[in-house]
């Protein structure tokens, strides 16, 4: 079998995705490609009525190939290079994140007339892979930045948030969403009114443990959606809950040993080509693990990548087969989302190949 590979589950996005439309019925999703844009997801989400999100006009790209109309992509990147705006608004894009005065400008000139949606900072953030801080604006900031988008000839549409990514608390939609309605509110004494609110993303996949119900996340949503001070567009932007759990990545052993009375297992994957989660959550993030030899009686394992770096460490103490060696194989589940997007070649080593498993086939 080849190694490493990620194989992906069509089948199980497609289920993913119907749950989660099916939790938010009155909320467009547009998936994120930033977390795995490999063609054959892209296509099947897309069959299933599924929008986008993008960060780049790479990404853009990609989703031309397959027919998508750039009119419904969401540029959900507050700072984007000059070139990139000009690219995709000539493609067709017509609606553009932003949290800045030099946004504003430069939208202007490159993406007059278009729709903007400005980027406010959520609060009480505290999800299990931390992903925010980088952007966003608070409220009254915000208002400021729509009235001043709108005196320099653009169309202030409307407001995003982003609760972080893994967020295993449905209730952290709440805070942000009262603060869209006080933003309405303040808007509407200004003769503008909003016309979409992006709740982000950030919806968890069950990884050592099952997040909350989709519906959960549904209900709280649905709930701030109706505070509002007059009904506005839904979307949101998952990435991970419509993913993760449709990939699993194929690893081989390539080494043991035992150090401090514990036994590593060294893999032909890593975080440094596969699984920078495992970094950017200092280990925190645990995927479910199994192997080839599927021992009854395991033992803990610290699993590790194969570059020289001592930072290339996946996990600690997984329960692994105590005869587990060199050329055996190991399965790590939950690997759908951020694995070769994230990917490197450092030190050599290879990203991992992207096959399809499941009712369709794809190189």
């Amino acid at each position: 079998m080849l190694s490493p590979v990620l194989e992906m589950d069509l089948d199980a996005v497609a289920a993913a995705y119907r749950r989660m439309s099916g939790a938010m019925p009155g909320v467009a999703l547009h998936y994120a490609m930033k977390c795995n844009g490999f063609r054959p997801v892209l296509e099947r989400l897309r069959s299933l009525g599924c929008g986008f999100e993008i960060a780049s006009s790479n990404e853009l790209d990609d989703l031309l190939e397959i027919g998508v109309d750039a009119a419904e992509v969401l540029f959900s990147n507050p700072v984007k290079a000059p070139a990139q705006i000009a690219h995709t608004f000539a493609a067709g894009v017509r609606q553009f994140a932003f949290d800045s005065t030099t946004e504003i400008d430069k939208l202007a000139t490159l993406a007059p007339g278009s729709n903007v949606v400005v980027r406010l900072a959520a609060p009480d953030i505290d999800s299990d892979v931390p992903s925010e801080g980088k952007f966003g604006v608070e409220p009254d900031v915000a208002v400021d930045l729509l009235l001043s988008a709108r005196d320099r000839g653009l169309r202030p549409y409307g407001v995003a948030f982003h609760v972080g990514s893994q967020m295993m608390r449905p209730t952290a939609w709440k805070a942000p969403l009262d603060e869209v309605a006080v933003m309405m509110d303040a808007l509407a004494d200004a003769d503008v009114r909003l016309e979409m609110v992006d709740v982000g993303g950030g919806f968890p996949a069950s990884y050592d443990s099952p997040p909350p119900p989709m519906s959960e996340y549904g209900a709280v949503i649905q709930a701030g959606l109706d505070r509002l001070p007059y009904p506005v567009r839904a979307v949101a932007e998952p990435g991970r809950a419509l993913v993760a759990g449709a990939g699993r990545l194929v690893a081989t052993v390539i080494g043991t040993a035992v150090r401090g009375g514990r036994k590593w297992v060294h893999l032909d994957v890593g975080a440094f080509n596969g699984l920078m989660e495992s970094l950017e959550t200092g280990n925190r993030l645990r995927f479910p693990v199994r192997d080839s030899l599927g021992a009854p009686d395991p033992e803990p394992c610290h699993l590790t990548g194969p570059t020289c770096d001592s930072q290339d460490t996946i996990l600690f103490d997984v329960p692994l087969s105590p005869g587990l060696t060199t050329g055996d194989q190991v399965f790590i589940e939950s690997a759908g989302a951020y694995t070769t997007v994230y990917a490197s070649t450092f030190n050599g080593f290879r990203i991992p190949g992207v096959r399809v498993v499941g009712s369709v086939t794809t190189t």
